[in-house]
């Protein structure tokens, strides 16, 4: 089987700095978006980058990658942020600093001989799964707003544009140890996923995306018409994306195409076509979560 991607970042229209940082090194990629002031901000996404890059480089997706694993990454990558917060807090008179970083990726592993993308999140950015014309969040929001919705407070058009959109209830940062929430889905030949940060959704609508990952021939084309489309008007935010496709099929080099994204692919070996029910992982709120 073969994975092609495509992803694009962008400061936005109101930023100078993008806080943002984005990861396709097969078989793991993830969006991470900053928080804390823009030298902050941007520290934090890039020690979940990097912690996760240096991950990335000893896994193999014909192993089956447990959730467990991924915990013990982001709790090196909260180490990182730490160690690096104390270093300026030295340097500023103990001057105290907080940071942190949402991160939303996805592993292409193997279960019982066949593939699957092990998904998770912390904060609000977020993974999406295209397939067969239909466009479904499998990721849930660690945020405010969530929990408004979930206890019925709000609608998902209210979130748009509610005063407290922004306040995430969960980080890989400098605060309190997090965990992740974890999905298990069958990684099937046709199926589309999309990763983002908050900037793309608060955006444009998921009626857009959906258009796009169902018009745009590659990854590459996805991500950077989604890309367009949240800074046409001038985006609030940092805007990040990263498109995966699944295919059957050798490997395909297409190389970077633009300055701010880029594409490859990479072969991961076939498995059989028979499809699987996605399984349910515990999250850390002790639920299985799979949709």
């Amino acid at each position: 089987m073969q994975a092609v991607w495509g992803m694009a970042t962008d400061a936005g229209g109101r930023r100078s700095v993008n806080e943002d940082s984005v990861l396709a090194l097969p078989p793991v990629f993830l969006v991470a978006d900053g928080m804390g002031g823009h030298v902050h901000g941007a520290m934090a996404s890039a020690c979940v980058m990097e912690t996760f890059s240096a991950y990335a480089r000893d896994v193999r997706a014909d192993v089956e990658v447990h959730p467990e694993e991924v915990q013990a990454v982001v709790r090196a990558a909260q180490d990182r942020i730490r160690t690096a917060l104390a270093e300026v807090q030295e340097g500023a008179d103990g001057h105290h600093v907080t940071a942190g970083s949402t991160v939303a990726g996805a592993i292409l592993t193997t279960y019982e001989a066949a593939p699957y993308w092990l998904v998770f999140n912390v904060g609000d950015s977020r993974v999406y799964r295209y397939c067969e014309g239909e466009l479904s969040r499998i990721s849930v929001d660690h945020s405010v707003v969530q929990e408004l919705i979930d206890s019925g407070a709000i609608d998902d058009e209210q979130a748009r544009t509610h005063p407290q959109r922004n306040i995430i209830t969960r980080a890989v940062g400098s605060g309190v140890d997090v965990e992740p929430d974890f999905w298990m889905l069958y990684a099937g030949r046709n199926d589309r996923l999309l990763i983002c940060s908050d900037g793309l959704v608060n955006e444009i609508s998921e009626e857009q995306i959906r258009a796009a990952l169902a018009t745009e021939d590659s990854p590459d084309g996805v991500a950077h018409a989604l890309l367009a489309l949240a800074v046409s008007g001038g985006a609030r935010d940092n805007v990040s994306i990263v498109v995966v496709d699944l295919h059957a099929g050798d490997r395909t080099e297409i190389g970077t195409t633009a300055p701010r994204g880029a594409s490859d692919a990479h072969e991961f070996g076939d498995a059989e076509e028979t499809v699987p029910q996605d399984r349910s992982v515990v999250g850390s709120d002790g639920g299985g979560r799979t949709r």
